[in-house]
């Protein structure tokens, strides 16, 4: 029986990695596993000791804050270099956020005519909207549901009340979608950045100051009791501090759907330690607190935390040189490096690296928003969406990005994996220098029938 591609390598299954395997891919999914002798294939690459894992699953990206819905093509260029074979993208859009069919419609589009990965969607509901568009959403395929605590934007990234969440928390309970947050305190958070500009200061550690664990934690915790009361599934987009993962198993002992997740970049980088050096650079919200580093990574390793993803924003740099911290953008790059820095970080504290990096980036992603078993494993049946990975010392180097920003709070940092190969549905995307699928050959992923709780 002959296949279309068969790849061969240590291939990093669900039970654990096995050596001198063979993945046979057939009409886009994986047809076979085995080991020894290969059988015979249209096409065949041995990648030797490398590893070979599922592809990526990036839970948490911007492709369209900055360019609109063209920003997919970009950002996705840089997701198959970073062995990401789907993201999972916010709804708020340039200039209209997704929160009905007719939205999800044109972004579906946009995935069909720019995107080099597969994408799963976020929708939203606006200020004042009724959630009548929810079941329509769902419908259609969204894997989940955002909503801000603080107002960045009034129509592109607005507010929404405690009593709206009530309500959307209310018409989600039935189902097993989540509604995620972005937590930080308004009063809170404006009232210290008054107080700082009235004081002058305007540095990177004013806008962590500015934006306290206090604020973060008033509103999740607000948050994650909206949604015990209406028996809904609580997530935490981007916890900082352990105390957030804290309230969050509180509220699972207490037998409630809550959940938190981590950023790359908390697991990394110290405003006290890369403040002087990044400034801006580093500016995300909720800020990256002092002191936090190694209590995330006993987070991540005890399985507090649901997964792990990047945060990407596509701004430009040039939304980061301003007089004041307070009016440079806030968000990173991190499509690149979601991979490699999370593997390295974890290899640097003796952690099973290979395991853990598989389990936060690809198979709790996956069972998270409903795409699993179809993604997140190399097993038979399943999409064949893989990344091959080199344990090869690495320097990031931004400028050689493969999206339009080229820039990144990681440049100089010293990674110990690098990506070889990423195929999506069984078809060569990167070959470890280019981008060699064309746009349009990814694919809108909608939600399945896997669920967390």
């Amino acid at each position: 029986m002959s296949y279309d591609i068969v790849i061969r390598g240590t291939a990093v299954l669900p039970e654990g990695p096995l050596d001198n395997a063979w993945i046979a891919i057939r009409d886009g999914k994986i047809a076979a596993i085995g080991t020894g002798e290969a059988p015979d294939a249209a096409q065949s690459f041995n990648a030797g000791t490398d590893l070979i894992i599922p592809g990526v699953i990036d839970g948490q990206t911007h492709a369209c804050s900055y360019g609109g819905l063209p920003g997919i093509r970009s950002t996705t260029r840089s997701a198959v270099a970073g062995g990401i074979t789907t993201i999972v993208d916010m709804p708020y859009d340039n200039p209209d956020p997704l929160n009905s069919v007719a939205k999800l419609d044109a972004k579906v589009a946009a995935i069909r005519e720019h995107a080099h990965t597969n994408v799963a969607l976020y929708g939203t509901v606006m200020p004042g909207q009724s959630t009548d568009e929810i079941d329509g959403l769902i419908a259609g395929g969204v894997v989940a549901f955002k909503i801000s605590t603080f107002e960045s934007s009034p129509t592109r990234f607005p507010r929404i009340s405690s009593n709206q969440t009530l309500e959307i928390f209310t018409a989600l309970a039935e189902t097993a979608i989540p509604l995620g947050v972005h937590n930080e305190d308004q009063e809170i958070v404006r009232a210290n950045i008054a107080a700082a500009k009235a004081a002058g200061r305007d540095g990177i550690e004013a806008h962590s100051e500015s934006r306290p664990p206090a604020a973060e934690m008033a509103a999740t915790a607000q948050f994650l009791e909206l949604g015990a009361a209406a028996g809904a599934h609580a997530h935490i987009v981007h916890l900082t501090t352990t105390r957030g993962f804290d309230l969050v198993e509180n509220y699972l002992t207490d037998g409630y759907r809550a959940t938190g997740e981590l950023c790359v970049h908390y697991l990394w980088l110290d405003p006290e330690i890369d403040g002087p050096a990044l400034g801006a650079k580093m500016k995300v919200n909720p800020p990256i607190r002092p002191g936090q580093i190694e209590l995330l990574w006993d987070d991540v390793v005890s399985g507090r935390v649901a997964f792990v993803s990047s945060d990407h924003s596509s701004w430009p740099i040039d939304n980061k040189f301003t007089a004041s911290i307070f009016d440079a953008g806030a968000g990173v790059p991190g499509l690149e490096t979601l991979l490699p820095a999370f593997y390295t970080g974890a290899e640097i504290r003796g952690f099973d690296a290979v395991t853990l990096t598989v389990e936060q980036l690809c198979e709790r992603p996956a069972k998270f928003f409903g795409l699993w078993p179809q993604k997140g494993a190399l097993v038979v049946g399943a999409d064949a969406d893989i990344a091959i990975l080199k344990v090869e010392s690495q320097v990031w180097d931004s400028s050689k990005a493969h999206d339009e920003l080229r820039w990144s709070p990681f440049d100089g940092r010293e990674f110990s994996v690098r990506v070889a190969r990423t195929y999506v549905g069984g078809k060569l995307a990167y070959d470890g220098t280019e981008i060699v699928n064309a746009p349009g050959d990814g694919q809108y992923v909608g939600r399945g029938n896997s669920a967390w709780f």
